[in-house]
């Protein structure tokens, strides 16, 4: 016994004639009758009365009608459920971000987007830092991170996608001798105590070209885990620190954020995935979210 005899025993059931049947099945009556005949050989008895005008259904009968009606009903829930899977409608997306990708929307964006598009769909997100980013994604307990571009080595299994670069602002205590200025050059950076991110979460590629242009009078302070430690840090007075411009929008008390003139130290943000995903919902959302950034720009 297969589908397609519960469908054809179906079919015979609803439209209590042969001819009708067929007709509805698109097949031809013989091999309808032959179909239901082989089905109740199968089975071991009759499934149908039939007479000159109609069929009528014996107990087994009505008893298959309403577990096929069953049967198929829950197929139906199934091969919808798996194409939806497989559209990436349902699953789930684990997503890791440092805050620059909070602090300039970028996250609150593209979730917000996949989620009215894929209201099915389950999203958890999850602040981590971008070395463990690296390593979450590649052991599979995370499918794609934001996270700055701090690894000039990409790992040959990861697809890095630019999603933002910004400018830098300097930020200190509102008492701090240069809160005073509007705009700040690199050379007043020059032997000013810094707060720059932690080893794990270093940003090698700014700490390399404060190198090249502060030289010996370049000064790293203190080494901090997150940004909110930072700004928190500077306001009370214990160093100065060049974080992206979107940061800036954080209000705190005693904090001040001033232009840095430089076009050579700027911020970004990278999107990161494996290069051979085989979630589809992850693959959905990694596809939804590139064109909705091709569509706003």
């Amino acid at each position: 016994m297969d589908l397609r005899h519960l469908r054809y025993f179906l079919a015979v059931a609803e439209e209590r004639h042969f001819g009708r049947a067929a007709e509805r099945l698109n097949i031809v009556q013989p091999a309808l009758s032959m179909q239901i005949k082989a089905l109740e050989a199968e089975l071991g008895g009759p499934l149908l009365i039939r007479t000159s005008r109609r069929v009528e259904l014996t107990d087994a009968g009505k008893l298959l009608q309403a577990e096929a009606m069953r049967t198929l009903e829950h197929m139906e829930h199934t091969r919808l459920a798996v194409e939806r899977s497989i559209r990436g409608e349902t699953g789930r997306v684990r997503v890791g971000f440092a805050g620059n990708a909070v602090f300039s929307g970028r996250l609150m964006q593209d979730v917000r987007a996949f989620h009215q598009a894929y209201p099915d769909a389950e999203i958890n997100c999850q602040e981590l830092a971008p070395q463990l980013q690296n390593e979450a994604i590649q052991n599979g307990t995370l499918d794609v991170g934001y996270m700055p571009d701090y690894y000039p080595d990409h790992d040959s299994a990861l697809v890095y996608e630019s999603v933002g670069e910004w400018g830098r602002v300097v930020v200190m205590s509102s008492e701090h001798p240069l809160a005073d200025k509007e705009s700040l050059t690199v050379d007043m950076l020059a032997n000013e105590p810094l707060i720059m991110y932690s080893i794990n979460d270093a940003d090698s590629e700014l700490d390399t070209q404060l190198q090249k242009l502060l030289g010996d009078s370049l000064n790293i302070a203190w080494r901090i885990s997150s940004s909110l430690s930072v700004l928190a840090m500077a306001g009370a007075g214990l160093g100065i620190a060049l974080v992206p411009a979107p940061l800036a929008q954080v209000a705190i008390p005693g904090v001040v954020y001033r232009v840095l003139d430089s076009k050579a130290l700027t911020a970004n943000l990278m999107l990161v995935s494996r290069k051979n995903e085989p979630s589809a919902a992850v693959l959905a959302y990694l596809t939804h979210t590139r064109k909705d950034r091709l569509i706003k720009g």
